[in-house]
């Protein structure tokens, strides 16, 4: 009798211990699976709404739910599905206004979940931004110098269009301190404007060159000039 007890009891103590991992695997919550987390557009033109749908699973055997989405950028929108059932596909939609990217860019959001595994993750939309009319060095010219210096500086635009272009006339605010050359280094592509300071006595002066074109996307650009023109200080070489 005694001999059957025991063997009973042992016969339970193995069923509790083969029954308890898997009562403990059949609960497994709300659970996230991102298979994509970074999307590269390549090479865009600035003025572009990007957008990139990113889908999310639910694994688990309970209702997932995104607690929180944060962008890096204010300029990132984002539209979701917030609660996905178990089993269930649910996405993320995010669109990158006109006019925030350029050059190389990587905006980056962060998603919450009421995952106990994983809370977070990053999604990131990623590329290169190209601009219409590429402007080097600068849209900015500074003149620093003395009075009767000759000063001079040049601003290159280069355009990414897929058609001619050209700078067909300019205006500015300051035509007594400055004069300004457009020439056409590459007709239809390339242009370079040439501003030279004519101010001869000391004084600070600030204006800007408008110039207009024939693109449709970028009709005006500006040339923004500052002079900071003084003799030097009595302790100066």
């Amino acid at each position: 009798m005694c001999i059957t007890k025991l063997v009973n009891r042992a016969f339970i103590g193995i069923l509790l211990l083969l029954c308890t991992p898997l009562a403990a695997a059949a609960t497994i919550g709300p659970k996230a699976q991102v298979p994509e987390t970074t999307f590269d557009f390549g090479e865009v033109f600035e003025d572009r709404k990007l957008t990139h749908t990113f889908d999310i699973k639910n694994i688990g055997d309970a209702l997932l739910e995104i607690k929180d989405i944060d962008s890096d950028c204010a300029c990132t929108a984002a539209d979701s599905d917030r609660r996905i059932p178990p089993g269930a596909l649910g996405r993320i939609t995010l669109t990158i206004a006109p006019y925030s990217v350029l050059r190389q860019f990587a905006k980056k959001t962060k998603v919450f979940f009421n995952d106990p595994n994983l809370p977070e993750v990053v999604l990131t939309m990623q590329g290169y931004g190209k601009p219409f009319i590429e402007i080097q060095p600068s849209h900015i010219i500074r003149f620093r110098g003395k009075p009767g210096e000759k000063l001079t500086s040049q601003v290159r635009f280069t355009s990414h269009l897929p058609t001619p272009w050209e700078i067909k006339e300019f205006k500015t605010n300051i035509p007594q301190f400055i004069d300004v050359t457009v020439k056409a280094v590459e007709p239809g592509r390339v242009y370079v404007v040439e501003v030279r300071n004519k101010r001869q006595e000391t004084g600070n002066y600030a204006g800007v060159i408008d110039l207009f074109t024939t693109a449709a996307k970028r009709p005006r650009l500006i040339i923004r000039v500052f002079g900071e023109l003084s003799l030097p200080s009595a302790g100066s070489p």
